[in-house]
């Protein structure tokens, strides 16, 4: 014998619990079609083996079904009738033979499977569900004779989840049952969508039918911004919620079913279509099972005499009354206008009952008797000397205990005759396999629950989840996946920054500071661009930073370089001049060997600005800071020596002085190559110790990267420029000395005035060299050479030049002596 426990009925009348006087039995009434289908499943399975000739042979078998009415003290009890045969007459004398059933199929309800378990696990009595879906009864030690056809919800969560990342909602709100089956899923729910979502809201469904906590529940879904609500119920919870969403006319959402009511006829009608239309949902496997529809047909009131649920469910289809039950029932009862005659006809019906397209719960009821038809079958052929049991022996088909049925219920594995394998794992779980359902509406006006996907746990390399995406309907105006999410993605460009106190699928997107960047969508960092790199515009690419320096292509380097080449023209037209002029007063009164060399040095101070312009390079870092600092020094050295010959020269036309003859031509030249020799010396040291090289200077602009010559020490490049203004300021105070001496023949006064402007450009040069960016601080060292050559230049040899091309009668000996 098989026991079988369904939810055959959905209205219950609960007995009086006043303890005045034994309580009655509970009322069941309104059968529902589609678990009476199940039922009648069961019982075409057991025929369907009993007429096979190789599965059990000379063995058959029977059933005794229990309807648990929605409640567990009925589902308990049915339990307790089944393995204890409380309907049976047994001699206490004796307990010998079978038990009263071996195995049951059921209880559909996880509540009821967890309560039924906790009991028949003391017998290990196996107990196959094919609807308990919640993951807590995976757990073998408190629920040992546990096993079920359908998958576990740990599966069904994970396959949720799976088509909520697919479709990229990030912000769901979650509704389920007070029951284990609820709260075990909602808590599965949580974890499992916590490495790319959030929970918008939580709610629960009221054990009672209670209206204000639906109200509750409609008030939370209305004010929500999530859009897609994952529903872990029974049908008739969803109901209830349906009535209720109809009344407030709430659209607008995307739902998400779990197996429990996916699949449900009575929710997924005309009426609903607009509210809960496009409901995606897991669905259990479909299968169908050959000569069940013809099976359903043939069932009459007096086919069974002893099965009163046909009763009840005849006078259900057929809304009449049969005589017996008019004469038991009270005085408040309706009035029956209508007797049924139990010859109706139940092919022209169409319900739940009738229609086995849908074939899913019936099919997992299907493939549990065939799994205890099994196991009961290798338990039947086991060879002594090769048994499980102890010394090799086998178990006895004529008194077998169900302990030792469930031995072999866990090895079952077989594969049906529709190609499927069934199978148990460690857990007593199916095999995780779900089809992915779509509610639509037929081209007919019905609703259709179309399979538009298929979820298979065992799949390998992240193909699990299959969608027809093609094959959807999505009840929205725009007819696309609708978006479900508390913040839209961050794109690249920016990073996500949470908002204080919400959820972390709440945050705002904060663009990238300059420098970095984020080249993926909803990054939660910046990163930072290497040193040669800076980023773009849209901070989503590093590109290579500008390299900036003072080109002969740029305005600036143009403008530079044609004013120093025409400064150096200047200087060689000077010379050429003096050259030209050289065997006049003014030329010769002024030391010209002094002049030409002058001049000569003023030419290189010019050009060596060029050495500024352009790419830096080794050669070039090197040679403008040589160049630079042996031409200034040459220029300043033959302006001291001029300066020191003029004071020597009026000292000398003092009576008894004979000054000039120690500091003649040759002593002059002496003192100018040891001058420039000193500064030669340490141009040899420093670039022998830590020459100028070229550099990218990445620190001072962002942006961009100052091509520069760094010049490698800071002690020599200071002694260059020190030694040259050391020169400078004591050509100066000398001038500046002999300034009052008689100006016949007299430069001080120019040499001063030289002096001066040259003192003032270097002076001023140093904040503006410090202060000035990039290709400019170039541009500031050259302005200051061209500007302090210039004022040697005009200070010193524009007078001298206006009389010996302008003024040439004042060129004359006379003329001089005269003044």
């Amino acid at each position: 014998m098989l026991g079988g426990i369904f939810e055959l009925s959905y209205k219950t009348i609960a007995p009086d619990f006043s303890f005045t006087h034994k309580p009655e039995q509970w009322k069941c009434e309104s059968v529902d079609f589609e678990v009476f289908q199940w039922a009648h499943t069961m019982i075409f399975a057991i025929e369907e083996i009993n007429q096979d000739p190789v599965l059990l042979p000379n063995i058959t078998l029977g059933y005794r079904l229990y309807d648990n009415c929605l409640k567990l003290q009925v589902a308990l009890r049915a339990a307790m009738s089944l393995i204890g045969g409380l309907n049976d007459s047994i001699p206490d004398s004796d307990c010998r033979g079978l038990p009263p059933v071996i195995g049951i199929v059921g209880d559909p309800l996880s509540s009821h499977s967890i309560a039924i378990s906790r009991v028949l696990g003391l017998f290990r009595m196996p107990l196959i569900s094919y609807y308990a879906s919640c993951s807590c009864l995976s757990n073998k030690i408190e629920y040992p004779s546990f096993f079920r056809t359908v998958p576990s919800d740990a599966f069904q969560v994970k396959a949720m989840v799976q088509i909520i990342k697919h479709f990229g909602w990030t912000w769901v709100g979650i509704i389920g049952t007070d029951g284990d089956y609820g709260q075990y899923a909602m808590n599965s729910f949580h974890e499992e969508i916590k490495p790319f979502g959030c929970i918008a809201f939580t709610e629960t469904f009221p054990k009672a039918q209670e209206k204000f906590k639906y109200l509750q529940i409609i008030n939370t879904i209305k004010h929500s911004t999530a859009k897609v609500i994952v529903v872990f119920s029974p049908t008739a919870n969803l109901i209830a919620l349906s009535t209720e969403i109809i009344q407030h006319n709430l659209t607008g959402r995307q739902w998400v079913a779990s197996e429990a009511w996916s699949t449900s006829n009575t929710v997924a009608t005309n009426e609903n279509i607009p509210f809960f239309g496009g409901t995606i949902g897991i669905a259990i496997r479909r299968g169908e099972i050959p000569g069940l529809d013809n099976f359903l047909f043939q069932i009459r009131p007096s086919s069974d005499p002893n099965n009163n649920l046909i009763l009840r469910f005849w006078e259900t289809m057929f809304e009449c009354k049969f005589q017996e039950a008019v004469n038991n029932q009270n005085d408040t009862a309706l009035p029956v206008t209508t007797m049924c005659t139990g010859y109706e006809d139940i092919k022209s019906t169409r319900t739940a009952y009738t229609d086995v397209s849908e074939s899913r719960a019936s099919y997992n009821v299907y493939k549990a008797v065939y799994a205890l038809a099994i196991a009961l079958h290798e338990l039947m052929f086991c060879e002594n000397g090769k048994g499980p049991f102890e010394n090799n022996s086998c178990a006895d088909i004529k008194s077998l205990q169900p302990w030792q049925l469930m031995h072999y219920i866990r090895k079952v594995n077989f594969t049906n005759r529709f190609g499927e394998r069934v199978a148990f794992d460690e857990n007593g779980d199916a095999l995780a396999i779900y089809d992915i359902v779509n509610w639509q509406k037929a081209g007919d006006g019905s609703v259709t629950i179309k399979t538009i996907g298929v979820y298979d746990k065992a799949a390998s390399g992240g193909q699990e989840l299959f969608l027809n995406e093609k094959d959807i309907f999505w009840n929205f105006a725009s007819g696309q996946i609708p978006e479900s999410v508390c913040s839209k993605s961050c794109q690249p460009g920016t990073r996500k920054a949470n908002r204080k106190g919400e959820a972390v699928c709440c945050f705002d997107c904060v663009p990238c500071a300059d420098g970095e960047i984020s080249s993926k969508t909803d990054s939660i960092t910046c990163t930072q661009c290497p040193p040669d790199y800076w980023s773009n515009q849209q901070r989503n690419q590093c590109i290579s930073k500008e390299i900036e320096f003072l080109s002969y292509e740029d305005a600036m380097g143009i403008t530079l370089a044609t004013t120093a080449v025409f400064g150096s023209c200047m200087s060689i037209s000077v010379l050429l001049i003096f050259l030209n002029f050289r065997n006049t007063p003014v030329v010769k009164a002024n030391n010209s060997e002094l002049s030409f060399l002058l001049l000569l040095s003023l030419t290189f101070c010019f050009l060596c600005s060029l050495c500024f312009i352009g790419e830096p390079s080794n050669a070039t870092c090197m040679l403008r800071h040589v160049v630079f600092g042996i031409s200034f020094v040459l220029s300043i050295s033959c302006i001291l020596v001029k300066t020191i010959v003029v004071i020597m020269a009026f000292k000398a036309t003092l009576p008894g002085n004979n000054m000039m003859k120690w500091f003649g031509v040759t002593q002059q030249r002496g003192t100018v190559f040891m001058f420039s020799f000193i500064q030669s010396l340490v141009c040899v040291v420093w670039l022998s110790s830590a020459p100028p090289f070229p550099s990218k200077n990445t620190k001072h602009q962002n942006s961009k990267v100052i091509f520069e010559c760094d010049i490698g020490s800071l002690i020599g490049f200071s002694c260059l420029l020190g030694y040259i203004g050391l020169l400078a300021c004591i050509s100066f105070v000398l001038a500046f000395l002999a300034r009052n001496l008689p100006d016949t023949f007299n430069e001080a006064k120019f040499i001063t005035f030289s002096m001066l402007i040259f003192c003032a450009v270097w002076i001023t040069f140093i904040p503006a060299y410090i202060s000035s960016p990039g290709k400019y601080t170039v541009a500031v060292e050259i302005f200051a050479i061209l500007a302090s050559s210039f004022g040697l230049l005009s200070a010193i040899f524009a007078p001298k030049c206006y009389i010996i091309l302008l003024k040439p009668e004042r060129n004359t000996k006379r003329a001089l002596m005269g003044r």
